[in-house]
């Protein structure tokens, strides 16, 4: 595919004020980012867009905690398959009323989209991936004995957490490419993907969900490389990756090949749960025949693009 851009969205990116996450503002995040994914199409880029659920997952589980006396709880493969369907409408709607006020008539399109994973994977045996809000460790033994894994965070209290697979395969990539060729503004991996195992036999079409969540920005790297992307773009809270952040030695990086940026990580410059996985998932995508990426903003898109900030990657 030519001239086209893998595009990850943070699912904090669509909550902008943490005293005010609800829908409305919720709207607001989502109008001002599709603002300049809407950039991106009319300087001629075909979109797929990828987007975080952090936020949203903690939310629903908490609805299910004050109802479970009253209605059946939710399982996790069906959380993500619901903050998919609902950020997922958002981001379609926004975008195609921005594509449409600026006279852009270009299809978008929502993918519920299930991601292969290895259910030996050692992620499930150390599950380490916090969910949730906090609690006391009388509810969270309540939790435990419901099947959940808990743990105690740092004196802030007690948390569930779950497996954090690698992803292995996007399992809905066919359909991705065949909109994505057809013109349209493709949605797909939301939250990082359902998780998926296959059967003992490894027939795909066996499929069945597990707990656990998949890392937004490995998934999305993968997805990039498979459809082989001529650009990798993951938006964060930062404009610039730096090292030595946040200390007087601080340096931001503007642009920096992937060996570099290799050495860089096994220094440990980047902090697990933050920019870490960013890091891996570009890395992942230029060692499997990416040209490059970027890592930017929301709101510095148009200004990285004209490579006037930004950190960019080349392999």
């Amino acid at each position: 595919m030519s001239r086209t851009a893998l595009v990850a969205i943070g699912g904090n990116s669509l909550i902008t004020d943490k005293n005010n996450p609800d829908i409305p503002h919720q709207w607001d995040a989502v109008r001002e980012t599709c603002r300049h994914l809407a950039d991106m199409v009319e300087a001629g880029w075909h979109l797929v867009v990828t987007h975080g659920n952090g936020p949203q997952v903690g939310y629903i589980l908490r609805r299910n905690e004050l109802a479970a006396h009253e209605v059946h709880t939710t399982p996790l493969d069906l959380i993500v398959a619901d903050t998919q369907g609902a950020i997922g409408y958002m981001l379609q709607q926004a975008l195609s009323n921005e594509l449409f006020s600026r006279k852009l008539e270009l299809p978008v399109v929502s993918v519920v989209t299930q991601v292969l994973v290895d259910e030996h994977d050692p992620a499930f045996d150390s599950p380490s991936k916090p969910i949730g809000g906090f609690m006391t460790e009388a509810q969270a033994r309540l939790f435990e004995e419901q099947g959940w894994r808990v743990v105690e965070d740092a004196g802030r209290g007690w948390r569930r957490v779950v497996a954090s697979p690698k992803p292995q395969r996007i399992v809905e990539e066919q359909a991705i490419r065949q909109l994505v060729s057809a013109g349209g503004v493709v949605i797909a991996v939301g939250g990082g993907g359902i998780p998926v195992v296959q059967n003992p036999q490894g027939e795909l079409r066996e499929i069945r969900g597990v707990m656990a969540v998949i890392d937004k920005d490995w998934a999305s790297g993968l997805l990039a490389a498979q459809l082989g992307v001529d650009l990798l773009l993951i938006s964060t809270g930062v404009p610039q990756v730096s090292i030595h952040f946040n200390t007087p030695q601080q340096e931001n990086l503007g642009e920096i090949t992937a060996v570099q940026l290799h050495q860089y990580l096994q220094e440990g410059h980047f902090a697990p749960g933050s920019m870490r996985p960013k890091i891996e998932a570009v890395l992942a995508f230029l060692d499997n025949g990416g040209k490059q990426a970027l890592i930017t903003s929301p709101d510095n898109i148009g200004k990285a693009m004209r490579h006037e900030t930004g950190t960019w990657i080349t392999s």
